[in-house]
Parts: structure tokens; C-alpha cells; sequence
């Protein structure tokens, strides 16, 4: 999407302003940009991609973008992600990046309480595609847009449960 290679940088901002745009999915009333945040068990400061305040406004969610291209995060990513939520006194977590989780990171994911959202890795405020929690949104910019469709067959072979 788009003409030209999104920076990381650019990805975080992205990643920031859809996820506000979404907050009350998460239970956020709003997600703020990258900023620093104190440990309360190290004593060291964080910097952070981007924040999500929670709805009743007492707590928050850190949110971290990996605009990783050629892997899946993994068990590592998380668990230092769940290191600074425990840290900082954070509800959770939301990691952000193109390709999803490892199945080690996901197992992590799933016990402290963080959310993956896929967002592709060349996305912008008009135009992206983005996952989350059973979710799939998608925005084009209004001009010049060229849909095709390719339909495709296939034969599914009877089994107890399919996965989409």
C-alpha cells in the first residue's frame, strides 16, 4: 500500500492513531504517543511507543510496535513486554506488528494479559490493513482505487474444526 516504505518511526505514529481511533475495543478511552514511564519495582525509565488509558482513567496499557518484516515476534519479545508491564504497574499490553506471534509468544502473550494487533508494515492513517481481537479493518484512500477480485475453489476435507 501506498507509494513508498514506511519508516519505523512512521509505522509507532500509525500504529498510535489507528489504535485510538479503535481505544474502546480495548477498553481504552484513548491512546496517547510514545512517551516515558517510571518502574516502580527497578526504578528505571521506559520509553514507550505509545500508551493506552484505560476507560475508567486509573490505569493504562503500554503498547509496543515491532515493525519486524521477515519474522513473527517472539517468546523473548514478549516476555520483555511483560517485564515492563509488571514494572511499571501497567493492566497489560497491546503489541503491534506486521507478521503476528510465534506460538511461544503467544502462550506469553495470553498470560500477562496482552493483545496482538497485525497491522501491515507499509500502512498510513488512510490506508492499511489491520487485525485485532476477531477484528479486520482496512482503509483505502478514496480516489483512484482499483478493486479486483479472484475467486478461488477449493476442497475441504471433512475434519472436527477448521481454522480461518
Amino acid at each position: 500500500m501506498g507509494n513508498r516504505e514506511t519508516t519505523w518511526e512512521t509505522y509507532e505514529q500509525v500504529a498510535a492513531y489507528l489504535l485510538n481511533q479503535v481505544a474502546n475495543e480495548f477498553g481504552l478511552e484513548r491512546v496517547e504517543g510514545k512517551q516515558s514511564v517510571v518502574g516502580q519495582r527497578s526504578g528505571t525509565t521506559w520509553s514507550i511507543d505509545a500508551r493506552g488509558v484505560t476507560e475508567d482513567v486509573t490505569g493504562f496499557v503500554i503498547i509496543e510496535c515491532r515493525r519486524y518484516t521477515t519474522s513473527r515476534l517472539d517468546q523473548e519479545a514478549l516476555g520483555g513486554l511483560a517485564y515492563r508491564i509488571r514494572d511499571t504497574g501497567a493492566k497489560g499490553g497491546i503489541v503491534v506488528s506486521p507478521l503476528g506471534l510465534q506460538e511461544g509468544a503467544a502462550k506469553v502473550a495470553a498470560a500477562e494479559r496482552i493483545h496482538s494487533v497485525e497491522l501491515n508494515a507499509a500502512s498510513t492513517t488512510t490506508e492499511y490493513i489491520m487485525r485485532f481481537l476477531k477484528t479486520v479493518m482496512v482503509g483505502l484512500k478514496p480516489e483512484g482505487i482499483t478493486i479486483s477480485a479472484t475467486i478461488l475453489s477449493a476442497r475441504l476435507e471433512p475434519a472436527d474444526e477448521y481454522e480461518v
